[in-house]
């Protein structure tokens, strides 16, 4: 009965959040249009090898979108006292921090499927595979919506977040293999590049649309991502509990 309880909060917590921020213009914008843009610059440079980009972009429009409200929705309802009365509820402090979890990792998804369906159209992807697809998005959108939680988490005022969220995204853009091939680049940031979750994500994504380059293979993706995912969440749970006292 508890954990009943438990779950039905998560899911109220989460629609509540997908509600009051993520379906609106502005973040729907920054989580397709940025990523959609930055590609754009490395195609009219290389226009043959556009297809080559879009597991790559797909994993950015899940880390834009996922963070885009997710790293400052929990500092900003912390301002304004309403995330302490999520709390008077019959749900635990990782049930409310996984049910916003939850609403960003929902959003990313959703962004990444509606980047996919229009990629779908244009291109013909030589190593389409739904089955290994759906858990890439899903556990990508989980480890990216679980950075923003714990950025969320880990500063005081909303424009912190916003700060330290691009701090973490735009060097993982450059240093994940998106744009850049990981084997290029120098050893000492290709050992960056095994640090961050985007890597993994690209990866995962390249492995379920396109022949595979062995870089990283598709099953340690999924293991490191799901890693990520829960690595992020548990930090994220022991740094607010600290934070509330």
């Amino acid at each position: 009965m508890m954990i009943s309880k438990e779950l039905k909060a998560i899911y109220f917590i989460s629609l509540k959040d997908i509600k009051s921020y993520y379906f609106k213009p502005p973040n729907i914008s920054w989580g397709i249009i940025f990523p959609m843009a930055m590609a754009l610059a490395f195609y009219l440079r290389n226009p043959t090898k556009m297809i080559d980009l879009i597991p790559g972009l797909l994993g950015m429009t899940i880390l834009f979108g996922s963070t885009s409200m997710e790293a400052v929705v929990i500092t900003f309802e912390r301002r304004l006292g309403s995330f302490e009365r999520l709390l008077l509820a019959p749900v635990s402090l990782a049930g409310v921090l996984m049910g916003k979890i939850i609403g960003g990792a929902f959003f990313g998804f959703i962004v990444a499927c509606a980047v996919l369906i229009a990629s779908l159209f244009v291109f013909s992807f030589p190593n389409f595979d739904l089955i290994r697809l759906v858990p890439s998005l899903v556990l990508s959108s989980m480890a990216f919506s679980a950075l923003g939680g714990f950025i969320s988490v880990a500063v005081k005022e909303v424009f912190e977040a916003q700060t330290l969220a691009n701090l973490f995204r735009f060097p993982m853009i450059f240093l994940s293999g998106v744009f850049i091939p990981i084997e290029t680049l120098p050893l000492p940031v290709r050992v960056i590049s095994y640090l961050l979750p985007l890597t993994y994500s690209a990866e995962s994504l390249r492995n379920s649309l396109l022949i595979p380059r062995n870089i990283v293979p598709y099953w340690v993706s999924i293991f490191v991502l799901a890693a990520f995912s829960l690595a992020l969440y548990w930090m994220s749970v022991k740094v607010l509990k600290k934070r509330l006292g």
